[in-house]
């Protein structure tokens, strides 16, 4: 049996002691819970897991009278519009106001002990991944990163690096200058402010060259930013791309009559593989 690290020892012979002073509560709704890592069961029932038959290029779940006959691909109307040069999108959840709630949590209001439940969700949709598989994080400006205090991208993808046992580069991609929010832009006024704001470390070239690479962020709104960094690094020579969110917007999953998300809460855009 492998020996436990001296932290993590005394950390579990505490557990008992600390849940009984201070019993863990749900991060959404306040109720107790039995263990600190996760949510009770009425803000788990909350959650949308995509579901099958979806589409093979991007995985958009789709209606089940879609599947076809002798077991041909399924592929999406804008994926066979405009094919994305991504490999696949894996998202542990749809976004919708639970997911939503988390999010804001964890990326607004600093409760960064979130990561490790939402990557070992994302996790799950991954399934398994090929050996020299890294993964990568969707890059923050450093203004943004100072004024923040951290990168929440970074914050998942460190975790799901443990969870999958993959090689980490945190520093694949840079934002080389500072960008608007893009909350509330169009398609076109998004790809303008991204242009020429991602690129490849010089310093990273040789750990994406000839690698499959997992891009990895909280949300996937319209894809104009996740759709940025793809170049960048297929640029760079990655074999291939995937890439892996906590909750994906996509139109149809939100409640007929809910308001569009803003920039704090994205808002879906017709991109390709992304919605």
């Amino acid at each position: 049996m492998p020996r436990m690290k001296p932290l993590r020892l005394l950390r579990d012979s505490f557990a008992p002691v600390v849940d009984l002073v201070y019993p863990p509560r749900c991060p959404l709704c306040g109720s107790a819970i039995e263990q600190p890592s996760g949510l009770c069961v009425i803000c788990w029932e909350g959650l949308v897991i995509p579901s099958e038959p979806s589409c093979t290029k991007c995985q958009r779940p789709l209606p089940s009278q879609s599947r076809q006959k002798f077991d041909e691909p399924a592929i999406c109307a804008p994926c066979l519009a405009h094919p994305p040069r991504h490999a696949g999108i894996a998202a542990a959840t749809l976004y919708n106001d639970t997911s939503r709630q988390l999010v804001l949590r964890f990326k607004h209001g600093g409760r960064i002990a979130l990561a490790g439940m939402m990557a070992r969700l994302m996790a799950g949709r991954l399934g398994e991944l090929e050996e020299d598989t890294v993964i990568v994080p969707v890059p923050l400006h450093r203004w943004r990163l100072w004024r923040r205090g951290y990168n929440q991208a970074a914050l998942l993808a460190r975790e799901l690096a443990i969870s999958k046992g993959s090689k980490l580069v945190l520093d694949a991609l840079v934002r080389t200058k500072a960008t608007p929010s893009l909350g509330g832009l169009g398609k076109k006024a998004r790809k303008r402010a991204l242009a020429n704001a991602i690129a490849v470390n010089l310093r990273a070239r040789d750990k994406i060259a000839g690698r499959s690479v997992i891009l990895v962020d909280d949300v996937l709104t319209s894809g104009t930013t996740s759709h940025a960094c793809v170049q960048a690094l297929l640029k760079a020579g990655a074999r291939e791309v995937r890439i892996a969110c906590f909750a994906r917007v996509l139109d149809e999953s939100l409640p007929q009559g809910a308001a569009r998300p803003t920039n704090e809460t994205p808002e879906a855009a017709k991109t390709p593989g992304a919605t």
